[in-house]
């Protein structure tokens, strides 16, 4: 095998593919990543046994083809430190990876290639393609609320449901949940549920932009494939039965709060430096056209913000984790939000406010329901 290309084509797939590589590893193939060099470019691939992601690279030159793996965090930091503009070649002398760059030489150990595993294609139940955008966006929107090392395994991750025409995605880690779903030029029959690891939302996620390119899923029974812009992406689905998160949104509730969003959340964000650091709780009073909030620490330290809302109604007292506030604040994207209360046992609902001018995006729309603490 030897090929020569340019540094920045190198890079990005790189950076991309050694993403999915873990540190630390049972086997040192799993370290590597697969260089695949032949007449349509070169093919690199990394896996960590759960997710695999395979790139593609146009090549400058090709003299021979032929395949190897070489470790994948020692090749992305070299070609990063490389100057801008650089050339590489890379050639398999000896059972060894040579890496050239003008005056620099590097020689990388190698493993075989026909020792690097692949996840199996498995055949699948449906296929759909969508906007790289609106994929974004959905995840974006609900990706926060994951679990990330809850017993409760299935909520280490995101749940997809495709159902007429909608694709919908929900995240929950027994705290808070979030709903998000999409209409934007999805055809699709039937229903489906599935629910992808947290890295693999993660790493998805990471192949986005807010581009209309589109993205391709294909839907099998144990494997989520996405392909786009050269990219061919595969996770391990997560076995296990999502809550029914329908049951946790709160309805019927009668106290309605229409606030600035960027003024409440700059509020709670200052209210939460003198909350309590473990448990981060703070109270809400809420009365007609204000809110309060307060917080204190064990270090008998306080804090107190009012701020105007549209609200008439009863008062109310309530207390919140500030975080899982604030975390909903920064994805809402229009300028008011709206949050549903009925009790101070009861979950708060909270939206966003679409103005009679604004344009609604792609997004049909979300929800985040956020528990209340007892303060």
């Amino acid at each position: 095998m030897k090929f020569s290309i340019s540094r920045e084509a190198l890079l990005r797939p790189l950076s991309l593919v050694a993403g999915v590589v873990e540190r630390r590893q049972t086997l040192p193939v799993l370290s590597n990543v697969l260089l695949i060099a032949g007449g349509d470019g070169l093919a690199l691939t990394g896996t960590d046994l759960e997710v695999e992601l395979i790139g593609h690279a146009e090549l400058d030159s090709l003299e021979a083809a032929g395949s190897t793996t070489v470790p994948a965090r020692k090749l992305m930091d070299i070609c990063r430190s490389l100057p801008e503009g650089a050339m590489i070649s890379l050639a398999l002398e000896e059972g060894r990876a040579v890496l050239r760059s003008g005056r620099s030489r590097f020689t990388l150990s190698t493993l075989p290639a026909a020792e690097f595993p692949n996840i199996e294609q498995s055949k699948h139940d449906a296929e759909l393609t969508l906007p790289r955008g609106v994929l974004k966006r959905l995840i974006d929107a609900t990706g926060f609320a994951m679990a990330q090392q809850d017993v409760r395994y299935y909520l280490n991750g995101m749940l997809f449901e495709l159902v007429s025409g909608v694709v919908r995605v929900v995240a929950t880690d027994g705290h808070r949940l979030a709903v998000s779903e999409s209409s934007a030029g999805v055809e699709f029959d039937g229903s489906q549920k599935l629910i992808l690891p947290r890295k693999g939302v993660l790493e998805l996620g990471r192949l986005l932009d807010d581009s209309d390119a589109p993205i391709t899923l294909v839907l099998g029974p144990n494997h989520l494939r996405a392909r786009t812009g050269g990219y061919v992406f595969t996770s391990k689905l997560i076995d296990g039965k999502f809550p029914d998160y329908e049951r946790v949104v709160p309805k019927g509730g009668d106290k309605k709060i229409i606030a600035e969003r960027s003024e409440l959340r700059q509020m709670l964000s200052r209210t939460a430096i003198l909350s309590n650091e473990k448990y981060r709780g703070v109270r809400l009073y809420l009365e007609e056209g204000n809110l309060r909030v307060q917080a204190n620490n064990p270090e008998q330290e306080e804090a107190e913000e009012n701020v105007t809302v549209d609200y008439q109604g009863a008062s109310l007292e309530i207390g919140f984790n500030v975080g899982y506030l604030v975390d909903v604040l920064n994805v809402i994207g229009t300028d008011r939000v709206l949050i549903t209360l009925s009790d101070a046992n009861s979950s708060a609902l909270l939206e966003a406010v679409f103005e009679g001018d604004q344009e609604t995006p792609a997004t049909l729309g979300s929800k985040y329901v956020v528990m209340p603490m007892r303060l």
